[in-house]
């Protein structure tokens, strides 16, 4: 169901594209207290909310959030580069945990690994999320193709993976939760009503429950559903991007 490694490897993502696995930990990707240093440097600029699910702060922008609006669209390919490098100056001196893992996948992946482009444009990746203390994030799941509808991009994928990198964690509370399951996009949509996501309790018991420490690394399938349960007494600061996979002989493509 879920795998836990000391480091970040091909036969890992194989096994998560692949579908043998669920999800996937690497403990201590970057030194715990390092990423709480991190962590503060980014926050210290402060953060925004999501456009469409204003319980969660973050910094930068959810290809998401567009939900296909030209105005939106836009607006995310104006900052999806500025937003990389402000993530990048938000880190210094330190190394941005993103660009680390960008060039990992790079090296590991046989055919490599790169930042995804859409509609001729290049995409944000490092979106860092901020889940304040007592806010349930809310079962949902993330799929490219319900997303980019329109797009070869986004249907030839075979496989999505969400990839957080965690910065800072409460001392309570603030697990992953994952159901291995699929929900179809028309299902999930009926099921929200107006709401980005669906309450856990609605779903059952989780098949996996993973609680990170800072500076874990965690992999999964995004296209099945996932909650993040409420923390105390701090805030959970994370860096995500999604990993698209298509086949061996293609490169891995990263976006958020």
């Amino acid at each position: 169901m879920y795998s836990e490694h000391s480091t970040l490897n091909l036969p890992l993502l194989e096994r998560l594209v692949g579908g043998t696995d669920v999800a996937a930990v690497v403990r201590s990707f970057i030194p715990p207290d390092l990423a709480f240093r991190i962590g503060e440097r980014i926050l210290c600029g402060g953060f925004s909310r999501y456009i469409n699910a204003p319980s969660i702060g973050r910094i930068g922008m959810a290809f998401y959030e567009t939900e296909r609006r030209p105005a939106l669209v836009e607006k995310y390919f104006d900052e999806a580069l500025r937003g990389i490098r402000e993530l990048r100056a938000r880190c210094a001196p330190y190394l941005s945990p993103m660009d680390m893992l960008r060039c990992m996948l790079d090296e590991l992946w046989p055919a490599g690994a790169h930042l995804a482009t859409l509609y001729g444009r290049k995409m944000h990746v490092g979106l860092s999320r901020v889940v304040e203390p007592g806010v349930h994030f809310l079962a949902h799941h993330d799929i490219f193709a319900k997303d980019a509808p329109d797009t070869q991009e986004a249907h030839s994928l075979r496989a999505q993976l969400a990839c957080n990198v965690y910065l800072q964690m409460p001392e309570r509370g603030g697990a992953l939760q994952i159901w291995d399951r699929l929900m179809t996009p028309a299902d999930f949509d009926a099921r929200r009503g107006d709401c980005y996501g669906i309450h856990p309790d609605l779903l059952g018991r989780p098949d996996v429950e993973l609680r990170p420490q800072a500076g874990d690394l965690i992999l999964f399938d995004s296209t099945k559903m996932h909650a993040v349960t409420p923390g105390q007494p701090q805030p959970r600061l994370s860096l995500s991007c999604f990993i698209g996979y298509r086949d061996r002989a293609s490169p891995l493509v990263f976006w958020s």
